[in-house]
């Protein structure tokens, strides 16, 4: 269950906060970043969210180890744009062939990666800081969400540990038939590909269970449903959202003050 537990610190002051406060905090910290393309907004958010990590009690080795996928992503956006992009303004900075880098490349590139992490590093902080059974409860009774997705999900969340370990049976298992890529990248492409079609006909065979099981346990009979956990949304639940909110707008203005301003609709 390791990959979703929280490793905060119980005592930090915004780790205490209600789980749909901190859900709502981080959606709209996230999506006013995505109304520009230039990188000094999504700069400011990441270095606004750097600096409120110790108050949500998350040391930085953390969350480095939980937003490592982040760094692939981040090359991935720089090569595709090196290679594919149209825009090729700006001054020519390499030139090798059919490649042309340009300054322009460089700075949409930029622009893209850190919107990549200003957006993704909220809700990092998010499920490293929260208790799933707590996120599912507050849904449920704050948010009003119904019982059934609230459950959903948090039965979702506590599968997904499993899928490391069917991929290590499934690759000893295979491993044991003989079945191995050796040096071939080739055949560890296919390899690779055929593992993961098996892990999610798994998965889905799993989940269909899981939900017949929820059925027939009453979880879709619309009668109400009394909770274990009060999770109350009081006054510091409010100023989390409405200071996630100010940010996120301060970071937005401060980029038009300084004319690097790039809506993403213009």
């Amino acid at each position: 269950m390791g990959g979703f537990e929280p490793v905060a610190r119980p005592d930090a002051p915004l780790a205490r906060r209600n789980p749909v406060a901190k859900l709502a905090a981080a959606l709209v910290f996230s999506i006013v970043l995505i109304a520009t393309l230039d990188p000094v907004a999504p700069a400011i958010a990441i270095a606004v969210e750097l600096a409120v990590l110790p108050l949500f009690g998350v040391h930085p080795r953390v969350l480095l180890r939980r937003a490592w996928p982040l760094l692939l992503s981040a090359a991935g956006i720089v090569v595709t744009l090196v290679l594919f992009a149209a825009d090729r303004s700006g001054r020519v900075l390499v030139e090798a062939g059919p490649v042309v880098v340009t300054s322009g490349v460089l700075l949409t590139a930029l622009g893209l990666v850190l919107r990549v992490f200003a957006v993704a590093l909220p809700g990092v902080i998010v499920f490293a800081t929260t208790d799933p059974t707590d996120l599912a409860d507050a849904l449920v009774q704050n948010a009003k969400a119904p019982a059934r997705f609230a459950i959903g999900a948090l039965a979702a969340f506590r599968l997904v540990p499993l899928l490391g370990h069917e991929w290590q049976m499934i690759a000893m298992a295979r491993r044991a038939r003989g079945v191995d890529a050796g040096r071939n990248p080739v055949a560890r492409l296919r390899l690779f590909a055929s593992t993961g079609f098996a892990l999610l006909v798994g998965a889905i065979r799993r989940g269909t269970r899981l939900a017949v099981a929820m059925d027939a346990r009453g979880f879709d009979a619309g009668t109400p449903r009394t909770v274990a956990r009060r999770q109350r949304f009081g006054p510091a639940d409010a100023a989390l959202v409405a200071g996630a909110t100010a940010l996120a707008l301060a970071a937005i203005t401060a980029s038009v003050l300084l004319g690097t301003f790039r809506p993403l609709i213009s």
